[in-house]
């Protein structure tokens, strides 16, 4: 197994090298030569736990790893910071199966790969032989960072370097990143949107100059955000535990086809699924579910991705963006592995916004469907969900709770879906209230989380509490043609 940029086939790197370089230098992402197969069938798989199905998924991908070492990543990965033994609880509510993907120590979804992205890392410099201290250079809608900041907190030969939005992120999202207290950790708010933090760490990477100059100084880059494939890989796993958890409770036969519906932003999540489909997984439609931010949605409907469009904040912070950089694999892989076309199509959208697909794309994509669901919509959702079981969401898993709706209404479809519930309702307390209350009283985050709890009898996770009485200890801001001055600061160059 051997991974090629999107935008140069002639690069080939083991899984460890790609791991450690995060992101191709020419801008690209890493994409293996092939699709591993699953070892087990899926009726043996069914008797699995989290982590041997971890192993399953990610020996495939990963197979310069040893298993010892991969075991070890996994050990150290999916332990007691999780809140419960199953790691990834499956919750059956009003028709659709929500996989809880947040019940980590940062609970968001993150958690899942960033727990062991870290030891993957970590177990790369040394197979590699790496000198080099790992600069871990990150932009984040919210919960990449305080996940990728929980991980490689004071993790030896790394340092991390978060930006996000300042006025882009939930209060307790704010507040999780900037009390971070690892000695290795940086912080810092820039005056923008996701799409500006997240273009200016791809510029970062993409300066030779600024490469050759970090190299002499003994430092290299790496990437925690779901462009590294180290971030990808760990999350198809647990698509393959949904499947498992499904027939074990014999909710499906082994064979059976299900659906996904993915709250979509960056669409790390959704093509981490189309890798399980892709190992054999059976996939019948993948519902990419959108929020008003709705260009995935206006692509998969026409063909055409164009970002030329207003920025809109919305309760669903995580999923406000423009430019979906993990869409640049599917595109790849749907020209063929056409490095030089993908590359052209990429430039189009640096430079004019847009581009377009051919009808060959379009049917190699043909089992994703966009859906949408506006603010309204989302609020309705987490109520009507309450009232009728109980069951609370956050406003991410809202947006595809509600995108599944239409989705069964236009198409009449009652296959078996798993919805990836991707956030706590605690990281977006009021918001949540709010939907389910709309008389609510004005009340501190904290009295909002407290209030939460006991709307949906479940404890105020750890996580929550702590920041109570958490020191704030990262103030920088600094505008979007400052990011490459604080990383030169951070390093002292």
């Amino acid at each position: 197994m051997y991974y090629s940029s999107t935008r140069d086939k002639n690069i080939k790197l083991t899984a460890s090298q790609a791991v450690l370089k995060g992101l191709s230098d020419d801008g690209g992402l890493f994409v293996p030569s092939e699709f591993p197969k699953l070892s087990l069938s899926l009726d043996e798989l069914s008797e699995l736990d989290y982590k041997e199905i971890a192993y399953e998924v990610m020996k495939g991908f990963l197979d310069d790893y040893t298993e010892e070492e991969l075991k070890d990543c996994i050990d150290k990965a999916y332990d007691t910071k999780f809140d419960t033994p199953e790691i990834a609880p499956l919750c059956y509510a009003d028709g659709a199966f929500y996989l809880e993907l947040f019940h980590g120590p940062t609970i968001a979804f993150k958690d899942m790969a960033l727990s062991i992205l870290p030891h993957l890392l970590t177990t790369a410099v040394k197979k590699n032989h790496s000198d080099k201290e790992v600069v871990i250079l990150t932009a984040t809608s919210g919960d990449t960072g305080k996940a990728a900041l929980s991980g490689f907190s004071d993790v030896k030969g790394t340092r991390i370097i978060v930006f996000f939005p300042k006025d882009g992120v939930s209060n307790i999202q704010k507040l999780q990143m900037i009390t971070e207290k690892g000695k290795n950790t940086e912080v810092i708010g820039v005056d923008g949107n996701f799409d500006d933090c997240q273009t200016g760490v791809k510029n970062i990477f993409g300066d030779a100059e600024l490469r050759e100059k970090m190299a002499k100084a003994g430092f290299q880059f790496s990437s925690a955000n779901s462009m590294n494939i180290g971030r990808l890989v760990p999350q198809v796993a647990y698509y393959v535990f949904a499947y498992a958890k499904l027939v074990k409770g014999g909710k499906i036969c082994p064979g059976d086809a299900i659906n996904v519906c993915v709250p979509t932003g960056n669409f790390g999540n959704i093509l981490a699924a189309f890798f399980a489909y892709k190992m054999g997984l059976p996939i019948k439609t993948f519902i990419c579910a959108s929020n008003e931010n709705k260009v995935l949605f206006d692509f998969f409907k026409t063909g055409t991705y164009d970002k030329n469009r207003e920025f809109i904040l919305t309760d669903s912070p995580s999923m406000d963006i423009l430019i979906s950089s993990n869409l640049e694999r599917l595109i790849y892989l749907s020209t063929g592995c056409d490095a030089d076309k993908t590359k052209t199509m990429m430039e189009n959208l640096k430079n004019g916004g847009k581009y377009e697909i051919t009808d060959d794309m379009r049917a190699f994509i043909d089992d994703f469907v966009g859906e949408y669901a506006d603010q309204k919509e989302c609020a309705g959702k987490i109520k009507d969900l309450y009232d009728k079981t109980g069951y609370v969401i956050d406003t991410h898993t809202a947006v595809a709770g509600a995108a599944y709706d239409k989705y069964v209404k236009e198409t009449g479809d009652e296959t078996v879906t798993v919805i990836a519930s991707t956030a706590s309702p605690f990281k977006f307390s009021k918001a949540v209230l709010k939907a389910i209350d709309d008389k609510l009283p004005e009340m501190s985050d904290f009295e909002l989380t407290d209030k939460l709890s006991a709307v949906a009898n479940v404890e105020v996770p750890n996580a929550v509490k702590e920041l109570k009485t958490a020191e704030i200890r990262h103030k920088k801001v600094c505008s979007v043609s400052e990011m490459k001055k604080c990383v030169l600061d951070n390093m002292g160059i």
